[in-house]
């Protein structure tokens, strides 16, 4: 199996705790990589590759924050190494975007009207009945903001909104 990519430096102590573990998650990545993407759109293929980054990001993040279960030294090297998204988790630690699930949902120059994605906004604030998935990283795998179930779809700020 390839080891996770790293430079010859030699990597901290506890490394070898959190290897296989981050190897089976670049394994993942590779197969989702190589996936072939035929009669799908350009953002369904890609979100396997985002949910597997998203999860090596949350790995390190929940061992270093939560846990404490790593040291500093460690934790900086998988930054340095950019074995984990260090943008990402830096939005983590701040209010409010503890369930982040990647930096374009809060970019607001990737939308029509210069908003967030509309995953963003509080499930109290959304409408009864609507379904609300964000089209960039396919919410229902990292964390859907679902109202209901429902039928109809409409698009909205790259996101897929949908009414009964």
């Amino acid at each position: 199996m390839p080891k996770v990519r790293r430079s010859r430096k030699q990597p901290p102590e506890g490394w070898e705790l959190i290897e296989p573990t981050l190897e089976e998650l670049e394994q993942k990545m590779r197969e989702a990589e190589t996936e072939p993407h035929e009669g799908k759109r350009i953002t369904e293929s890609l979100w396997p590759i985002f949910k597997i980054h998203h999860q090596k990001s949350r790995y390190i993040y929940d061992l270093f924050y939560r846990r404490k279960a790593i040291s500093r030294e460690l934790y900086d090297y998988c930054l340095k190494e950019k074995i984990a998204d260090s943008n990402l988790i830096a939005k983590w630690k701040k209010s409010g975007y503890e369930n982040l699930c990647c930096l374009r949902c809060i970019q607001t120059r990737d939308t029509n009207f210069g908003t967030n994605c509309i995953c963003r906004v509080p499930k109290s604030k959304l409408e009864e009945g609507r379904v609300v998935e964000c089209l960039e990283l396919a919410k229902h795998e990292i964390g859907n903001l679902t109202v209901s179930t429902s039928t109809t779809a409409k698009t909205f700020n790259n996101c897929t909104t949908e009414e009964e």
